[in-house]
């Protein structure tokens, strides 16, 4: 077993289409080209209801069951371990063509650095620095709107507005601030 001297989890976090798989990607390549070996989760994958049943499973339990609560937290914290122990670990993939689960085996052996991007990455307490996207839904909408991701009816409306209030308040979390919209001189932690 691995020890866990020099294993280093980042977790980026934001709302939707704020950019935080960019800025995770963009992390990985930079630490890539300084010779860090880094992996990349992303939280898309841990949801308990797959994508193409979600909506429905949302409006039958109501719109205060968007959170949290909705990802698969035990795959999650499993995944984490593996990475601390440099073991093999499985963890799900959404296709996003098909919208199917499928489950991709990774070998944390040598990797230094885990990034984990998603909406509610701030819960990951044991996470080393944690980076908070500052954009909310309202200044992304544009980019909604043209990646299509999901349709913008009244309901993905309430989900969006639901999901502002809990990434808000898991903010106070972070020890990083990136805003895109003033100069890199300003960024705070």
């Amino acid at each position: 077993m691995e020890e866990r001297k020099g294993k280093y989890i980042i977790t980026i976090s934001g709302e939707v289409e704020t950019g935080k798989c960019e800025v995770a990607h963009m992390l990985g390549k930079l630490l890539k080209k300084h010779g860090v070996k880094a992996k990349l989760l992303h939280m898309d994958n841990y949801y308990k209801i797959p994508p193409l049943e979600r909506t429905e499973w949302r409006k039958k339990h109501g719109i205060e069951s968007v959170g949290a609560e909705e990802y698969e937290w035990h795959m999650i914290y499993r995944n984490i371990l593996d990475f601390r122990r440099g073991d093999k670990s499985s963890f799900p993939c959404v296709d996003l063509f098909t919208g199917q689960i499928d489950h991709v085996t990774t070998d944390f052996k040598g990797v230094e650095i885990l990034i984990i991007e998603g909406l509610y990455s701030m819960k990951i307490e044991d996470a080393n620095l944690k980076v908070f996207i500052e954009m909310t839904y309202h200044e992304t909408m544009e980019e909604q709107i043209k990646s299509g991701k999901e349709e913008l009816d009244e309901f993905r409306m309430l989900v969006l507005e639901r999901e502002h209030q809990v990434v808000q308040s898991l903010k106070p979390l972070a020890d990083f601030y990136l805003d895109f919209d003033t100069a890199s001189e300003i960024f705070h932690y």
